[in-house]
Formats: structure tokens, sequence, C-alpha cells
């Protein structure tokens, strides 16, 4: 089947990279000329672990093009997969979806399309978008579009550091259409990954018992409603262990503990009961700032949702509270960060809570030094404000410093050699922000351990 994708970003690029592995003819559509050209050599714009590989074995199923005229009018399914970033309100901007849309209708062809909102829209988009496709259509041919096209959401529950693995092995596939030909047509192109009938790679093989991937069939707004119920409730997750854990710490309980008591519930689930600094990155903050903006549209307060929004944000205000009660002044002092990426395995930095307590550091005199594996250069390009010295080595990191603060539970940051890095340090301080470190062997080398949580 020919395939457009709208936008090479994070969602845009994996999702095209997966349909041509899975055998479908991709095209992938970007206004900017020089990333465009930087995909055609092979070079990929962000960090995302095996997406080279994934695009290796695709390649000749998949192009780059910054023209809508070679990509939609020989397309059956056109995917939209532009930036929604926030706006001043909470809401998300929605202008690059409309131009896209737009761009659509001027150039699709007189054959049936499906127009897929992989983007995460506002409820109520499905129908935005295909009043925007049919107007930009109607203009172009002066005819009626008369079920030229129909508009579907297909919401993306990809995570950053396991995107490909999360595309060949989703745990759902979630299609919203008010129209039974859409279904159809989605079901085709989705065929060889519900049934799991494509080859694995072998960088990634098919997990053990992975059977047959349920296809979730809802109308538009059930679909655009489940990515934001989805990703606000896994947040919700997060910041009820983080607030359970400030409670640890004040009655002595060991909350890796309690998460793991509690998780063991099958009703409960383990995954994303990881007390530490909060979440980050561009899903949870953007989409629950949007799903408590919707609610306010009904009259609705989200009071919940608002609340885990809070105690994600005072997390990070209590990694400097901690450092306070420790040294008591920051004013000159140095302070590591071992981490910038909102979370392994990926340089993005969007919500990084890194970025948020440098910034609080910074602003009571501390200066601020940091490493990351492969988020480093993404920081200098979109964070020259920051004053932070940036180190090619976690060691150098906690050269001469008051006090070291995990960050991001890279795996080597655990395996460093912390006997060397304490004497290396001007106070032998370490505050692990993830729960992630030796707490045993730090103690043993001579460190004082802190934790959000104890």
């Amino acid at each position: 089947m020919n395939v457009s994708i709208i936008g090479t970003g994070y969602v845009g690029l994996t999702t095209g990279a997966c349909l041509a592995y899975l055998g479908h003819k991709v095209t992938c559509v970007d206004a900017d000329e020089r990333k465009v050209k930087a995909l055609q050599a092979g070079k990929i714009p962000f960090y995302e672990p095996h997406l080279g590989d994934f695009l290796a074995d695709a390649k000749h199923n998949l192009s780059f093009t910054t023209q809508y005229g070679e990509a939609i009018p020989q397309s059956r399914v056109v995917f939209i997969a532009v930036g929604t970033p926030p706006s001043s309100t909470g809401a998300p901007d929605l202008k690059y979806l409309e131009a896209a849309a737009r761009g659509i209708g001027e150039h699709v062809a007189e054959d049936f399309v499906v127009v897929v909102n992989k983007s995460t829209v506002p409820i109520g988009s499905g129908n935005w978008v295909e009043s925007i496709v049919r107007e930009a259509y109607e203009k172009r041919t002066g005819q009626k579009a008369n079920g030229r096209f129909a508009v579907a959401s297909n919401p993306e529950f990809l995570r950053e550091g396991s995107a490909i693995f999360d595309s060949l092995y989703p745990d759902r596939v979630v299609v919203g259409s008010d129209n039974q030909r859409t279904g159809e047509v989605m079901y085709s192109l989705y065929r060889p990954l519900l049934e799991q009938s494509f080859k694995a790679p072998w960088y990634l093989p098919r997990p053990e018992r992975m059977g047959a991937v349920p296809l979730i069939s809802a109308d538009l707004a059930s679909a655009e409603l489940i990515k934001y119920a989805a990703n606000a409730f896994l947040a919700l997750k997060i910041s009820y262990i983080n607030e359970i854990g400030q409670l640890a710490e004040k009655v002595g309980a060991d909350i890796t503990q309690v998460a793991k008591g509690i998780g063991l519930d099958a009703r409960i689930g383990t995954r994303f009961l990881q007390a530490g600094i909060g979440w980050g990155g561009s899903c949870f903050g953007k989409d629950t700032a949007a799903l408590v903006a919707t609610a306010s549209e009904y009259g609705l307060d989200a009071s919940i949702v608002k609340a885990a929004r809070e105690t994600n944000r005072k997390q990070r205000e209590r990694v400097v509270e901690k450092l306070l009660d420790e040294l008591k002044i920051l004013k000159g002092r140095t302070v590591g960060l071992l981490g910038l990426a909102f979370k392994p395995d990926t340089d993005d930095l969007r919500e990084a809570p890194a970025l948020d307590i440098a910034r609080k550091l910074i602003e009571r005199g501390a200066r601020v030094k940091a490493h990351d594996p492969v988020a480093m250069e993404r920081f200098l390009e979109q964070y020259p404000d920051i004053d932070i010295t940036l180190c090619a080595t976690p060691e150098a990191v906690a050269k001469d410093a008051d006090a070291v603060v995990l960050v991001t539970e890279w795996k080597q940051y655990r395996d460093l050699d912390w006997e060397s890095i304490k004497s290396s340090m001007r106070l032998p301080v370490v505050l692990d922000g993830r729960n992630h470190l030796d707490r045993a062997r730090l103690a043993k080398a001579g460190f004082r351990y802190l934790s959000l949580a104890g």
C-alpha cells in the first residue's frame, strides 16, 4: 500500500520506518529542507536505539521529500504526524496540524484516501481536520468531495528509548473512525503487525508468547480521548508513588519495597511506580495540560490530573531543598548533574527535570556541571541560555563538586567507579534522584547518600 507521512519528527519517522519495514511504500514529507536532505543521506535527527538499523532495513520502501505533490496524490493512506506544542493556556497549538490538513486537501487524488491523525490532538480534531481537507479539495477541484476521503484517529503509544520495539510489538492498535471503509483500509495496513506475520529483526526479536495484537475500533472522539486518558493515567501513577515516597521518608519506610509490595497486585502493576524526580518528556506534560484545558472547556475541573501535575513540579523543587538541607548554602557551591535527557536511551530534553533543577541551582548562586551520554550536543543547540559546564565524562562532573545529583538513570552511572570518584569530590554527597544507585555500595565507600524518599 502507498502511504504518506506528514512530519518527520519522533512519531512520524518511527511510524514511517515501521510501515516501510512491514512492506508498504512510504514517503515522508517535511517542510524542513535541511532535515529532509539529512534523512536522504541516512542521517537521523534524534537518538533512538535501533532506529538506524531499522531505517537501513526499510530503506528500499522509504523515501523523503519536501513536496506534498510528490507524496499525496499516489497515497491510499496519509498520516499527519506534526507537532502540537502547548500554547500559553495549555491547549495544543494546532497551526501545524491545520497546515498539513490544508496541504493534503490541495493534493489528494480522486480515489478514496484515508487521512489519519497520528499527532496527539484535542477531542473533536478529526471533524475539524476533515472540514479543512474538504474545503481545500473543493476549492482546488471545484467539485464536492463526496466520499473521496475520510479521517481516522490512530494514536501512538510509543515510549522514547524503546519506540521500535513498541511499534513492532504493541499492546494494542487503536483506530477511531466513523466510516466503515476507513476501518477496512486501516486493518489491511496493519494486518502484518496485528497478525505478527512479519519477520522480526535480529536486533529486536519477537517476545516469547507474543500473540495477535488487539485492534480497538472506536469512534473518532473515543480514540482521541484514549490517548490523553492513557498518558494522564501513567502520569498519575508516577506522581502518586512520589507522593507516597514523601510519606515513606517521614515514617522511615523504604519506598522501593512499598512500590514492589503494591505493584505486585495485578490490579495495580509494577510499571510507572518508580519514585524519584518525576516525569518529563514530550507527552505527559503536554497531554495532561491539554486534558485539563479540554475539561475546562466543558466546565469540568480535572482536579486529579491537576494534582498530579503539581506533585510532579514539586519533585524538582525538592531536589534543591534536599541540597540546601545538606549543604546549608548553595551560593558558591559546585553541583554536578548526571543526566540531562528526561529519561535514558533518548536525547529528548523536552520537559527534562535536569533543566529546571539547573536553573533553580543557578538562581541560588551555584555552579552547575553536567554530563549525559547522548544529549549534550542537543542541549548546546536548544538551551544556550542555561549556564551549565558540560563535561566529557561523569568523573569530570564529580571532580571538586560539593554534591552530585543523579538525574537520569543511565545504566552506566550505576556502574561507575564510585570509590575513585569520592576522592575527587570536595564533599562526598550524592543525591540519587531516581533510586537507581547502589545505596549500600556508596555508603560503604564513604558517601553521604540522599534520595527523595529517605
